[in-house]
């Protein structure tokens, strides 16, 4: 159960630095958010801060970012995914992504605000386009990951 838990964590940490066309990337899916909240919302119990602080300073090293920063970000979705998780998992998948475009886009406006402090000038669409790309892709990435769970046997 939990080496499918990491796998799927070290894939979505591995698809956010996967190279694509140059036009594409600035909707680059926030794979490891959307993959760490899921795994929150359903197992609150192996998956919370910590979690979401290690795969965040991986993501920071492999991005070569300010050292944190994506820690500090990953913890805020997980933290207000597990605040809200029963009231999430009762949601249609609809909702879910609704509620998760304003989680995520907390997150980067947290990160945007870090960039701002350590001088950089970032584009907003930088941080905007990637929140609703993920939020779109809530609905098939749920439905990926429950079935993988049922499949392996989750209970």
């Amino acid at each position: 159960m939990t080496l499918t838990i990491w796998a799927t964590l070290i894939a979505a940490l591995l698809l956010s630095v996967v190279p694509m066309a140059e036009h594409l990337e600035i909707g680059r899916p926030m794979w490891l958010a959307l993959v760490l909240s899921f795994w929150a919302m359903n197992f609150p119990h192996r998956v919370g801060l910590l979690t979401a602080w290690f795969f965040g300073i991986a993501q920071d090293v492999l991005y070569g970012t300010l050292f944190g920063q994506h820690g500090l970000a990953l913890v805020v979705v997980v933290f207000l995914v597990l605040t809200l998780q029963q009231r999430l998992k009762l949601f249609p998948l609809w909702q879910q992504s609704f509620a998760l475009l304003v989680i995520f886009g907390l997150s980067q406006l947290l990160l945007l605000w870090l960039s701002t402090l350590s001088g950089m000038r970032p584009e907003l669409s930088y941080y905007a386009v990637p929140v609703l790309v993920s939020s779109l892709i809530w609905p098939w990435l749920y439905l990926l990951l429950i079935n993988l769970k049922r499949l392996r046997g989750f209970k």
